[in-house]
């Protein structure tokens, strides 16, 4: 079986990011009209600069050039995943205890398939989630596994 575009890609791309102390965020290839986007979300402790995602582009560049596992033409793009960072790995989640985040679930849980709220705690196999239900407070605890997509989430006051 052939590897998928992203998973190539994270091999590519990995190396490069370990040798300027940056962090693998995410990696998507998607089609958008006629177009196909390749999507590297780069991160560090200190953020990212538009300096940093053009050294990385440049370097990840000549490695697809080598390898060339994209068939089509593509459009590369390097960036920050920005403040709605998306939360894939259980190391993602630790980081963002004490932070609001969006979580959707494989299925229901209380009734619910979304939530958003303070992650008040992440034991690696269940997000604990304190949400607003109007003026009261609400935890709940959501299995990992459980989880099919979350981010954090930015709160407008």
């Amino acid at each position: 079986m052939s590897k998928k575009v992203t998973e190539i890609v994270e091999e590519l791309v990995t190396p490069i990011l370990e040798e300027m102390e940056l962090e693998l965020v995410d990696i998507e290839y998607v089609k958008e009209g006629k177009n196909w986007f390749l999507r590297v979300f780069i991160d560090s402790e200190d953020g990212i600069d538009i300096e940093q995602c053009g050294i990385v582009s440049e370097k990840l560049s000549e490695k697809l050039d080598e390898v060339d596992p994209i068939p089509y033409n593509y459009f590369l793009e390097v960036s920050s995943p920005g403040a709605e960072r998306p939360l894939k790995k259980r190391a993602d989640f630790e980081r963002a205890v004490g932070k609001n985040v969006y979580v959707k679930t494989y299925e229901p849980i209380e009734g619910e398939k979304e939530f958003e709220g303070e992650l008040t705690a992440f034991d690696g196999t269940v997000a604990t989630i304190t949400v607003k239900q109007k003026t009261r407070k609400k935890t709940i605890e959501i299995p990992y596994e459980k989880i099919a997509n979350a981010r954090l989430a930015v709160v407008f006051f």
